[in-house]
């Protein structure tokens, strides 16, 4: 994992402002915006570095995504604009520093998901929030389920042994 610097953490707000202008900005709904967005050539520009030395500013952006998907008025869903800040924050703060591009992360956290913790989780520092929202998600391993089975299998026949050896 790549620390987290001066640059990322610009880069992170300047996608935060664009996400949290996206509730007027975007004609779409929050969720469309996100999946267009995370999925856009602007995505993979910022995924690279590059565009903290470009002039691109909100509005541009939008224009950017409507000329690469088209106007879409699709959806109804708007999300708060705290919300939109935080996933949009953490997207990128995750993308930062995990090195994953965007299209990778959001085929593996939804933005759905990510409206759902922003209650719980919209305090903590990014980092924090991550490994927590990476936990839920990590299956649990039972050591062996042979193990469990067999072990199972020894209670019965310890309970039945005691059943007929009982004084009565």
């Amino acid at each position: 994992m790549r620390e987290m610097d001066s640059l990322g953490l610009k880069i992170c707000a300047r996608q935060a402002d664009l996400f949290e202008a996206s509730k007027d900005g975007a004609k779409c709904s929050s969720p469309i915006f996100i999946r267009r967005f995370m999925n856009s050539d602007l995505a993979k520009r910022i995924d690279a570095g590059g565009i903290m030395f470009e002039s691109t500013d909100v509005s541009n952006a939008f224009q950017e995504l409507e000329d690469q998907y088209g106007v879409s008025v699709y959806g109804s869903e708007k999300y708060a604009t705290e919300e939109l800040r935080w996933i949009g924050y953490l997207y990128r703060y995750w993308c930062y520093v995990s090195e994953k591009t965007s299209k990778q992360l959001y085929k593996e956290v939804k933005p759905e998901r990510l409206r759902k913790l922003y209650l719980p989780y919209h305090s903590l520092d990014p980092l924090q929030a991550i490994e927590r929202i990476t936990e839920e998600s990590a299956p649990i391993v039972v050591r062996n389920v042979d193990d469990v089975a067999r072990g199972v299998e020894i209670m019965r026949k310890i309970r039945n042994r005691r059943g007929k050896t009982s004084p009565t």
